[in-house]
């Protein structure tokens, strides 16, 4: 298991890199960009949560949908339903290449990147 402090320092950067994607006009270069970054994002949060999980609670989660839920219930995150939508969609970006989808999640990124920074608030 990697130290918790370790993941947060990785969710810090790539929200960091998610954001500066965000930034930038869209085109389909920074559309796909953006959600690559998301991607990364989405993992290293997952795996950030199951750290503090491991650490504060003596917790196992092994899967991104039981990390975010004994997350809810220990009270790291206040939006479950957001966060399973946040992890819906990071599994959906293996069909970015469809357009119609790409956009969706797109979309949501300024979202997610809010969940993700409230999440950071919780855990520091």
């Amino acid at each position: 298991m990697t130290n918790p402090t370790r993941r947060i320092a990785q969710l810090v950067a790539a929200l960091g890199r998610l954001d500066e994607a965000l930034a930038q006009p869209k085109d389909s270069f920074m559309r796909d960009s953006a959600i690559q970054r998301f991607e990364f994002t989405a993992d290293v949060a997952w795996k950030a949560l199951q750290s503090v999980l491991e650490e504060k609670f003596g917790i196992r989660a092994n899967s991104p949908k039981t990390a975010v839920r004994l997350a809810g219930e220990n009270g790291l995150v206040a939006d479950v339903p957001a966060w399973l939508a946040l992890i819906d969609d990071r599994n959906l970006t293996s069909h970015s290449y469809d357009e119609a989808i790409a956009d969706q999640i797109y979309a949501a990124l300024p979202r997610h990147a809010v969940l993700v920074r409230t999440l950071l608030a919780a855990v520091r």
